[in-house]
């Protein structure tokens, strides 16, 4: 296949290429890999590089990141690793994919998702920098920074300097949400100790993760900055093409609905896997129609509103494989941001686990342990089991969002 025809799948495989915003914005804004390419090229001339990126490392011009560094004459792009999903992002959450070692035009292609997470000694032999690349969501569970950890730690055990080429938070940086993982449930869904949506960009927890020795061995850290960004900037007003960071987030709204919608994959209620609007559908066979009535009636859920709907979850091939009642005529509702500023995507998603489960209790099951885990601790599940109050539990949130606040400062680069 041409390299050509390798652009093309990259940008088009996912149907996640729209542009939402305007000429002028692209031109102010612009990424840590472009600056690179721009400003920075001799960090990494006659090196051996390693590249950790997917689908949505591309340029301004929308041209792939390992495109570029392999028309470069005296860089050597040697090895790329990929996280979940995949490097073209075509695989569905949880599943395996390896690559054959003649893929196409494209070096060594390693996949860090599956019986390897972290790059082994032998993986990273003759490498002389690893650079770091991919699109975030801005989610603690969301693995792709769980692989950018375990890869630093692998870098600091074999003295290689890792570089972070920043992107920007597409749900922005000033927002906090949520709950401070307890580090009794650290999982590869959730790996260090900060909130659910936690309002930094990849290169400044990439700084976090260094300052606060989150990782066993700690290596060299150079972050290329964005330019043109600031804190109160949403994915749409930097002007660049949504491209699907994974196969269920199609689109920024769907994003900033997902810290909180995705509570509901700890329970067997579908989150909407499996339909056209993932973690905007949430709903059930059994479930009350009441649901849906009740919080709209709650006028504490602000910038949100809620109307009702009947879904039938089927497999979509490289998106979601085997969803929550599957084939089956599900009752729920939908979820629609009406103003994202006073949105809080958490507080959405516990009070409609919390008001389902005041319905129809005897329906609801909970997968404590996952729950637990993306949670970042037992209280969301002691909520739902009438062992902690709800107002118990926001009283919480609010002390480890004043806690975090404080405790990222030294390490953001933006204003």
């Amino acid at each position: 296949m041409t390299r050509l025809l390798l652009i093309i799948l990259t940008l088009f495989l996912n149907m996640g290429f729209t542009n939402t915003g305007d000429a002028q914005k692209t031109n102010l804004f612009r990424t840590g890999l472009d600056n690179l390419l721009d400003h920075n090229l001799d960090k990494i001339r006659g090196k051996e590089i390693a590249l950790v990126t997917n689908q949505s490392g591309i340029d301004n011009n929308g041209i792939p990141n390992y495109q570029r560094l392999m028309a470069i004459d005296d860089v050597h792009l040697k090895t790329i690793f990929s996280p979940e999903h995949g490097l073209f992002g075509e695989v569905a959450a949880g599943e395996k994919v390896n690559y054959s070692k003649s893929l196409n035009d494209l070096p060594e292609v390693i996949s860090l998702y599956g019986k390897i997470k972290k790059p082994s000694t032998e993986m990273l032999q003759g490498i002389s920098c690893i650079i770091y690349d991919i699109q975030d969501v801005g989610a603690r569970f969301y693995t792709y920074i769980t692989t950018l950890g375990l890869v630093m730690e692998a870098a600091g055990e074999n003295g290689i300097p890792v570089m972070v080429l920043d992107r920007p938070n597409p749900l922005g940086g000033e927002k906090i949400e949520g709950p401070i993982l307890d580090l009794n449930y650290q999982s590869f869904v959730g790996y260090y100790p900060i909130p659910i949506r936690y309002g930094m960009t990849i290169g400044e927890l990439a700084k976090m993760i260094v300052g606060e020795d989150w990782i066993k061995t700690i290596p060299e850290l150079d972050v290329i900055e964005m330019t043109g960004w600031n804190r109160s900037m949403y994915f749409d007003d930097t002007g660049l093409p949504w491209i699907n960071p994974s196969p269920n987030i199609p689109d920024l709204e769907t994003a900033i609905i997902y810290p909180g919608m995705c509570m509901v994959e700890g329970t067997n209620i579908s989150e909407g896997r499996g339909t056209e609007h993932p973690f905007k559908y949430i709903g059930a066979p059994w479930m009350a129609e009441e649901v849906c009535m009740d919080l709209q009636g709650m006028k504490k859920l602000k910038g949100v509103k809620f109307k009702k709907r009947k879904f039938r979850p089927r497999p979509i091939k490289g998106v979601t494989n085997s969803p929550k009642h599957d084939g089956k005529s599900c009752i729920g509702f939908e979820v629609r941001v009406k103003d994202r500023d006073q949105y809080n995507s958490v507080l959405v998603g516990v009070q409609a686990l919390y008001t389902a489960r005041n319905l129809v209790p005897w329906k609801i099951q909970l997968k404590q342990g996952h729950l637990n885990r993306l949670w970042g601790n037992k209280q969301l599940t002691q909520v739902l089991s009438d062992k902690l109050t709800l107002k118990e539990l926001l009283a919480t949130l609010d002390k480890d969002k004043t806690t975090f606040l404080q405790k990222r400062r030294p390490y953001l680069l933006y204003e």
